[in-house]
């Protein structure tokens, strides 16, 4: 008797932890707080810049340079190929050059493209996203006339514009993007200007 009863003991006990093992628990509030300690927090000072550092889809805030493919075929080189691989087809990170696929293809793809062509409604915003984020190991210490080189350069290699076109803060507003009519803007967010 003693032993049965010291095996049915067992056996609750063993039941009782597999269950508040598999219960799921909200975190605490200290965990959900937690900062994953990545960069710093912004202070006052650096809010003027950070804003002036924006740029829009309709081209404001696109600071002052100018560049061609062909320059940005000499950055690319030395700053995009270890990642992008040659003539942008992609390397150990993504492809920025390639074919451009109709929205109903593209949207039903398990892995659809994100190149330059495909990916960005705008050709204002890849430059904006350039001079932010890359190169992804010193990502803003690119010039004004490298990015709007390597925008150009990305720009021709999808063929949007002529290898011999300069963009700068007058032409690039103006480059029509391959898949623009792929995105559809969602209604709950203003438009700019309202």
């Amino acid at each position: 008797m003693c032993k049965r009863l010291l095996i049915v003991g067992c056996v609750a006990l063993l039941a009782t932890a597999c269950a508040s093992q598999n219960k799921v628990q909200a975190p605490s509030p200290a965990l959900v707080l937690q900062s994953p300690a990545l960069g710093q927090p912004m202070n006052v000072a650096q809010l003027p810049a950070w804003t002036a550092y924006t740029v829009f889809a309709d081209g404001t805030g696109l600071p002052q340079g100018h560049g061609t493919a062909a320059q940005g075929a000499q950055v690319y080189g030395n700053q995009c190929v270890q990642c992008h691989g040659a003539a942008g087809k992609g390397g150990v990170a993504g492809a920025v050059a390639g074919p451009v696929l109709p929205r109903a293809e593209w949207i039903k793809s398990t892995r659809p493209a994100h190149t330059t062509g495909q990916y960005w409604p705008y050709a204002t915003t890849v430059f904006d996203y350039i001079r932010r984020a890359m190169p992804a190991n010193a990502p803003g210490t690119l010039s004004n006339n490298e990015v709007y080189a390597l925008t150009a350069y990305l720009l021709a290699e999808q063929g949007v514009i002529q290898s011999d076109q300069e963009m700068n803060p007058q032409t690039l507003p103006a480059v029509n993007m391959p898949n623009r009519d792929g995105f559809v803007r969602n209604p709950q967010v203003p438009a700019a200007g309202h």
